[in-house]
């Protein structure tokens, strides 16, 4: 792990941004709280309804049949599960026990699985017998100690006795390794401690707009942001769990208006699928109060698009690294939440380096990667991380994300933003989503490609088109796209994101 300067650490503990307090319990003490919270899964393969009480009951006896078997402070446990309750039984029974817990991603496959539990080594690893992509595969785990697989022999796993109290662990050791989408390469290891992970609970919850209603969990928990917003903060708050293990626009229409569930945002994705799908009217509207975006690029034409619907829109930015590094509050100036990615958050520092990469530090910054190599190239001596991404600063001190380093198109030497294209695009008629790459060009090295996602009825626009349109919104010409795809779906990370890689690699394949 990285070394944490002193002077950091003092200060975070100082201001009460780290404390003494492990995940195990922060989950005791909110458990307690509220016992009789509603707790309920809406899916087709495996529905569930209880409370927080009996969540909890199944945790205990699973944290007690993982004691018995030698589990405790300092292991890792795995889990591969869809939003069921039984990946909530296994993230708290794992915090009870002081151990590390590993949340895959369900629809990750055999690759990325096997690459996960070789990287983490854990002592458990929990999965499903079939899930959609998800399939059990025991050569993958075959070194893996303890073993369970939902639907099969997972109950053999729980005690008669439950665990009564979280066993004690230290509050800076690892809580936590969410490994990332993927977008480019093998996933990376983040490693979270129960400090850096119970601020980013506390943060949040903090955040949330107090009117925002009984929520509706569909960013999987495999995820990082999934995984916080299903299992951490309701518990925090005392708030219901409503998790759909599935993302099917039409059913969560019917979850809205059915069951009186909010979305509150996410990537644009979950919004945009919504407001686009045929059976979304202005009654769902009461459903969609609030719009807190992030995890992905966000486009002014969308957040312009949702304000004009009486969407309270507010735009946050953060990694798997850095959790929460900006946001806007839901009160903030319009044109503030429209159009930047927010302010620094409690604790947060931030400084643009010379080519316009963001440095940030802050009390919910990661403890490195699994891997040194990478710790050693994200993170400087002075708790500095380097996030890839590039961006500008107000006079007022909010911050907006103009790309990513390695997301730029270098056409002729010339340095173009994919962001900035993929804004223009979005403001043609019938354009619902829209992604720009680099392709290749044996003249100039790069051009910029641009895929676009239509609304139903509209075609894809030819180059004349397209053309005519860029020359009105006066964007530079050696920045238009010198070539159109149409997508039905974009290949997607678990948090929403475009994988751009693979949009590329379809590029290749063409030529």
């Amino acid at each position: 792990m990285r070394r944490i300067p002193v002077e950091l650490a003092e200060r975070y503990e100082a201001e009460g941004w780290w404390t003494r307090e492990t995940i195990g319990e922060l989950l005791t003490r909110g458990l307690a709280a509220a016992p009789d919270t509603e707790f309920r899964v809406h899916s087709a393969a495996r529905p569930w309804t209880g409370t927080f009480r009996d969540v909890e009951e199944v945790a205990r006896r699973l944290a007690g049949g993982l004691r018995e078997r030698g589990v405790g402070p300092g292991d890792t446990v795995a889990f591969q599960l869809p939003n069921w309750m039984e990946a909530a039984a296994v993230f708290w029974a794992s915090a009870f026990l002081g151990a590390a817990v590993v949340p895959i991603v369900h629809f990750y496959g055999g690759k990325e699985v096997g690459y996960i539990l070789d990287s983490a080594r854990p002592r458990v690893f929990v999965t499903a017998e079939r899930f959609g992509r998800l399939e059990f595969r025991p050569k993958l785990c075959a070194d893996v100690p303890v073993v369970g697989v939902v639907g099969r022999d997972f109950e053999e796993l729980l005690s008669d006795e439950p665990l009564p109290e979280s066993l004690p662990a230290d509050p800076a050791g690892p809580a936590l390794i969410a490994f990332t989408s993927g977008t480019t390469r093998d996933p990376k290891g983040v490693v979270h401690s129960h400090q850096t992970l119970g601020h980013e609970t506390r943060q949040l919850a903090a955040s949330y707009p107090p009117d925002r209603g009984s929520q509706l969990t569909a960013a999987p928990v495999g995820h990082f942001i999934g995984m916080v917003n299903a299992f951490l903060i309701p518990v925090l708050d005392g708030t219901p769990v409503n998790l759909t293990d599935v993302w099917d626009p039409a059913a969560a229409l019917r979850l809205m208006t059915g069951h009186g569930l909010h979305i509150g945002g996410g990537a644009p994705y979950y919004v945009t699928s919504l407001l686009d799908h045929p059976d979304f009217t202005t009654g769902h509207l009461r459903y969609l109060r609030y719009a807190g975006l992030g995890g992905a690029s966000v486009p002014a034409a969308l957040t312009t698009r949702l304000a004009g619907l009486g969407i309270r829109v507010f735009r946050a930015y953060g990694s798997t690294e850095h959790p929460s590094i900006t946001s806007s509050r839901h009160d903030a100036p319009e044109p503030k939440r429209l159009f930047t990615d927010g302010t620094t958050l409690p604790g947060v520092e931030i400084r643009l380096a010379g080519d316009g990469e963001i440095l940030s530090r802050g009390p919910d910054l990661c403890l490195g990667y699994t891997d040194p190599a990478l710790t050693a190239r994200a993170f400087d001596a002075e708790g500095w991380y380097r996030t890839g991404d590039t961006g500008e600063l107000d006079g007022d001190g909010y911050l907006t994300i103009t790309g990513r380093k390695a997301d730029l198109i270098i056409r002729g030497g010339e340095n173009i933003s994919a962001v900035e294209v993929e804004e223009v695009l979005l403001t043609m008629p019938g354009v619902a989503e829209a992604a720009v790459v680099a392709a290749p060009d044996t003249r100039l090295g790069e051009h910029a490609a641009g895929f676009l996602r239509m609304l139903p009825g509209h075609p894809l626009p030819g180059l004349a088109e397209m053309r005519a349109h860029f020359e009105r919104a006066g964007l530079a010409r050696q920045k238009w796209p010198e070539e159109l795809h149409e997508v039905d779906e974009f290949p997607r990370t678990a948090s929403g994101k475009v994988q751009k890689f693979r949009l590329r690699q379809d590029i290749a394949t063409r030529t």
